[in-house]
């Protein structure tokens, strides 16, 4: 089979890479990491014009890409340069679900997202979920009266009620996309809705804070939250299944993501052990550290096999889509966790320092084995579809 990038995903790749090559510098990420907002609007605004968000839509949605190999395109790029911008949870998530299950009032938000003008955030964990996708208990009370405004209609009111935990790029975001339960047990996946709440709605409370691998997240608090029916997307009850799928693509992008911070981190020890010498020649031609060296290549070949494979599976039917995701998330997971501790060793004391590149970098492989579950969850996941 031909694993190369067609002629417009290589010029995406070319176009992207460039740029952050240029613009994405280690002083402008940490500057941006330290910022109150945690990301750069300008940065935003100029890699949405360069099409980075329109790839990871199709053209039915008003993008021109949205295939599990677009999304793992732009996310290996993002996380070979560290970028801390919340490309996944405008675009991947929040826009996901509104290209998704939105009826054609509120898919004009996305046509803003695209633009790069309107910011998203799920708001779906709470914090006793941990990575339980179907657990939710935040209620929906309908034809509810309380805190109902001038707008809302006798009898045509939405009101919310419950908690939401690290829900990145809240306080950015211009609309919240809150799943609660409107029917069934706590982890049922029958039950549960979504609703499309704009930031600033009274009862809507938000407590910011900074992510150690840069952005920022928030804990929202649903206080009798009132919305107009409309601000429901797609059907009451039914909303699982489109989380699942928007999560799945996620999961694609996370392990694209990773696989671009790895090569990186490999690329920065390379480099490190060829300049720095001891005993009057470089490091890295000592046969201890050539050997480590050349084994975090094997373990890069294995994990971009398992990138292509999820990616080439992300269409295919949730039971077989689910299972190969599993299988990369657990492998990247696990790969990830080595690459990050390796190059760390081997570079010694620089690369804890916030003004080298791999303390970034490093952090980013870290966490990232923890949004959606762990290599641990993975696993036990994996199993059990197998077994299924």
């Amino acid at each position: 089979m031909n694993f190369e990038l067609t002629e417009e995903r290589q010029m995406l790749q070319d176009t992207l890479r460039r740029y952050l090559s240029d613009r994405y510098t280690t002083a402008t990420r940490n500057a941006i990491i330290d910022s109150d907002t945690g990301m750069s609007d300008e940065i935003w605004t100029e890699l949405a014009e360069l099409g980075v968000i329109g790839a990871l839509f199709t053209e039915e949605q008003g993008g021109f890409g949205g295939a599990g190999f677009d999304i793992t395109t732009v996310f290996e790029e993002l996380g070979r340069a560290g970028v801390v911008e919340p490309f996944l949870d405008t675009a991947i998530l929040g826009g996901g679900l509104i290209a998704a299950l939105g009826d054609d009032t509120q898919k004009q938000l996305l046509d803003e997202v695209i633009a790069g003008g309107a910011h998203l955030a799920l708001a779906h964990g709470e914090p006793t979920s941990r990575y339980d996708l179907s657990r939710v208990e935040t209620t929906v009370v309908q034809n509810g009266t309380t805190g109902g405004g001038a707008d809302v209609q006798n009898g045509e009111n939405i009101v919310l009620n419950g908690r939401k935990a690290v829900v990145v790029n809240a306080e950015a975001a211009g609309h919240l996309i809150v799943s609660a339960r409107e029917s069934g047990a706590a982890d049922d996946p029958a039950g549960i809705s979504l609703f499309l709440v704009p930031a600033g709605t009274p009862g809507l409370s938000l407590r910011g804070y900074p992510l150690f691998s840069g952005g920022r997240a928030a804990e929202v608090t649903l206080d009798n939250v009132t919305l107009p029916a409309s601000a429901r997307l797609g059907l009451a009850n039914k909303g699982f299944a489109a989380l699942a799928d928007v999560v799945a693509r996620a999961d694609v992008a996370l392990v694209a993501e990773v696989m671009g911070a790895m090569e990186t981190a490999t690329e920065l020890t390379r480099d490190y052990l060829m300049t720095r010498k001891q005993f009057g020649r470089p490091i890295g031609t000592f046969q201890a550290l050539a050997h480590r060296y050349s084994d975090l290549l094997i373990e890069l070949e294995q994990a971009r096999s398992a990138v292509i494979n999820a990616a080439g599976h992300l269409d295919k039917p949730s039971e077989i889509r689910d299972l190969q995701v599993s299988a990369a998330r657990n492998l990247i997971g696990r790969v990830g966790r080595h690459v990050a501790e390796e190059t760390i060793q081997m570079h010694g004391g620089i690369a804890m320092t916030q003004e080298y590149e791999l303390a970034h970098i490093a952090k980013r492989i870290t966490l990232a084995d923890h949004r959606f579950g762990d290599t641990d969850y993975h696993l036990e996941r994996f199993i059990d579809l197998s077994a299924a």
